[in-house]
């Protein structure tokens, strides 16, 4: 393959998560990443420094993608305790099969080792959990921090699934979410 003699850096960060989410994390090399997208390891060198670097520059890549995608489900979902379920359910599409979920278990565990990645977790936590508590806020007799909550139930949710994913995940968490609202404010009736 002939060399490419440029290519942006959000491009490259792309080829690199596609590796991440392919192959696992420690198969993101300068030279995989290389093959993948015709630059010189000397230039990725260049441009990222060290392996751990390149890792953490294509991880927060995708941190500003699940942030950006947050935002735009925060702003396009309804302000109901409805909405707050699709809003999960749409997040929860992006994990496809069992396998792919499961691969994105090693990118987490490279979010949590990693402080600046751990520090951009802990902001998408604040950010989703107030779009959903702004959603839950019409449901009587809602407890404060009822957005966490849903958002830890999620998350939950999630993981249940891996261990038994009969059925698509966005089914599984619709459920599992609307169970979840019926149990936070019972029928008073």
């Amino acid at each position: 393959m002939p060399r490419t003699k440029t290519l942006p850096d959000d491009k490259v960060l792309e080829l690199a998560l596609a590796i991440i989410h392919e192959r696992g994390p420690e198969a993101l090399t300068f030279d995989s990443l290389s093959r993948a997208c015709g630059l010189s390891g000397a230039t990725l060198v260049q441009r990222f420094g060290n392996k751990a670097d390149l890792k953490q520059a294509a991880l927060l890549r995708a941190w500003d993608g699940l942030d950006a995608r947050t935002t735009e489900l925060d702003a396009t979902m309804p302000a109901t305790p409805a909405g707050a379920i699709e809003l999960l359910v749409a997040l929860s599409g992006s994990y496809g099969g069992i396998e792919s979920y499961a691969e994105g278990l090693l990118v987490l565990r490279e979010d949590l080792r990693d402080p600046a990645l751990r520090a951009r977790g802990a902001a998408w936590k604040a950010t989703l959990s107030q779009a959903l508590s702004r959603r839950l806020a019409s449901l009587p007799g809602a407890p404060e921090g009822a957005g966490l909550m849903m958002a830890t139930q999620w998350q939950g949710a999630l993981l249940w699934w891996g261990f038994d994913p009969a059925g698509k995940v966005e089914d599984h968490v619709c459920t599992t979410l609307t169970g979840f609202l019926a149990a936070l404010v019972p029928d008073p009736g």
